[in-house]
C-alpha cells in the first residue's frame, strides 16, 4: 500500500520518497495475518454463525475461534470473551452495564483523570443518571497512585475503572497493584486495555481485573472489532436488546469476516517481541535530545511505558504547525487550535503540564514495520521545520 501512494509536495518541506506512519496509537495497519483469515468470509462466508445449517459452521468457527485466541492473549476462559465492536463498545459495557435499570443511587464509581474519553463519558453519563463519580488525580508522568485510589473507597464504591497503558503518553499504570486494592475491599475493577495489548503481556489474573477492554484495530485487526472480558461469575444488564447472541450478554449476529482478522490478530500480538520497536523509540529520543537539547521535552515516565509510544514537546513552537511542514509523517499533537483558542489535552492537563508544553507536543507512535531510515527522515523534517 504505503508504495502506492505519491507523497504531498509543498514548498515548506522536502519529502521522503514515502510516507511515514507513526500513529500506531491512533490505528494499525491490518496485519496480513488479518487479510489472509478474512479473505474466505469476503466471498463464501455468508452464513449467520447462530444457525445450525452448512452455511453456518464456518462462521461459527471463526467467532469460537476469534473468541478462544483472544482469551488465551488475555490468560481468560473462551467463556469469558464478549466479541464487540470495539473498547468503545466494551468500556460502555462493562461501565454502564454494571448498573441495573433504576439501580444508580449511592452507587459511586471511581475512575482517574487520564482515561480516554470513551470511559470519562460513560462516567459522566453515570453522574447525570444519579451515580456518585470520583476522579482521581495522576502525578507529572501520568501515573495514577494506588494509594490515592483506595483513599476513594467507601462503602458505596461498585466500579473502579483504570486504563492499563495511556494513550497519549504510554505511561503504564499500576493495574496489579490497584486490582489487589480492589479485590481487598470486594470492589469490581475495570481496565481499558486498548493501548496495551500486543505492546505489553497482558494476563487478567495477574492484574486482578474483573473486565478488560480491548481494541482490535490497535494490535492489527480491522476496525469495528474488540473484546471485553468479563471474569466468570459476573453478570453485567446488556447494551442491546435482541436474540440473546453472546450467551445473551450481546445482542446483534456476530460478523465472521472481523471475527477471523481478530483472532489471527490476537495470534500475533500475542507473540509479537517489541525490541525492535523499542529500539527504534529509544533512538528516537537520543535523536531529538541531541538534536534539540532542551528545546524538546518527553511527555509520560521515562522507563515505565509501552515500547512504542514518544510523546515530546517542542515548548515555543505549535505541534500542528510543525505537522504541516512535513505532511508526509503522519502523527498526532497533543491539543487542538480553533478560532485562536487552544483546547489543551485533557491528559496533559491532569499531568499539571502548561499550555505552552500543551501546544507543542506531538506524539508519535510506532510500529514494527517502521524503519531507523524513517526515523533519520523525521528527525531532518523537524530540524528543518523548526528552525
Amino acid at each position: 500500500m504505503r508504495d502506492t501512494i505519491e507523497p504531498m509536495r509543498t514548498e515548506n518541506a522536502k519529502m521522503v520518497d514515502e510516507m511515514i506512519y507513526l500513529d500506531h496509537n491512533g490505528s494499525t495497519p491490518t496485519h496480513p495475518d488479518a487479510i489472509r483469515a478474512m479473505m474466505p468470509f469476503l466471498t463464501n462466508g455468508y452464513g449467520n454463525p447462530s444457525s445450525g445449517h452448512w452455511a453456518a459452521n464456518p462462521a461459527k468457527t471463526a467467532v469460537e475461534d476469534a473468541r478462544a485466541r483472544i482469551a488465551k492473549l488475555v490468560g481468560a476462559e473462551s467463556s469469558e470473551i464478549v466479541l464487540t465492536s470495539g473498547a468503545t463498545e466494551a468500556n460502555n459495557m462493562a461501565l454502564m452495564g454494571l448498573f441495573g435499570p433504576g439501580d444508580l443511587r449511592g452507587k459511586h464509581v471511581i475512575t482517574s483523570a487520564i482515561e480516554h474519553d470513551a470511559v470519562l463519558k460513560p462516567v459522566r453519563a453515570l453522574r447525570m443518571q444519579g451515580a456518585k463519580v470520583t476522579i482521581v488525580p495522576a502525578d507529572c508522568d501520568g501515573i495514577v497512585d494506588p494509594h490515592t485510589v483506595e483513599a476513594a473507597i467507601t462503602d458505596e464504591t461498585r466500579l473502579i475503572s483504570i486504563m492499563t497503558a495511556n494513550n497519549e503518553v504510554g505511561t503504564i499504570q499500576p493495574i496489579s497493584e490497584i486490582g489487589k486494592i480492589a479485590a481487598r475491599h470486594g470492589v469490581s475493577f475495570h481496565t481499558d486495555a486498548a493501548q496495551a495489548a500486543g505492546k505489553i503481556p497482558l494476563d487478567v489474573h495477574d492484574l486482578g481485573v474483573d473486565f478488560l477492554s480491548l481494541a482490535g484495530h490497535k494490535f492489527g485487526a480491522p476496525n469495528g472489532i474488540g473484546a471485553l472480558f468479563i471474569r466468570k461469575g459476573l453478570k453485567l444488564t446488556p447494551l442491546f436488546h435482541g436474540a440473546g447472541h453472546e450467551n445473551g450478554r450481546r445482542a446483534g449476529t456476530e460478523t465472521a469476516l472481523l471475527a477471523a482478522g481478530l483472532g489471527a490478530a490476537a495470534d500475533v500480538a500475542a507473540a509479537k517481541d517489541q525490541t525492535h520497536v523499542r529500539a527504534m523509540r529509544d533512538y528516537f529520543w537520543a535523536s531529538l535530545k541531541l538534536a534539540f537539547g532542551n528545546g524538546v521535552v518527553l511527555n509520560g515516565h521515562p522507563n515505565r511505558r509501552v515500547p512504542n509510544t514518544l510523546s515530546v514537546s517542542f515548548p515555543g513552537h505549535i505541534g500542528a504547525e510543525i505537522l504541516t511542514t512535513m505532511p508526509h509523517v503522519a502523527a498526532t499533537t497533543g491539543s487542538a487550535c480553533h478560532a485562536g483558542c487552544v483546547d489543551m489535552s485533557h491528559v496533559l492537563l491532569a499531568m499539571g503540564k502548561s499550555v505552552e508544553i500543551g501546544i507543542g507536543t506531538i506524539r508519535f507512535s510506532l510500529g514494527s514495520e517502521n524503519t531507523m531510515a524513517e526515523i533519520d527522515a523525521v528527525i531532518k523534517a523537524l530540524s528543518k521545520a523548526l528552525k
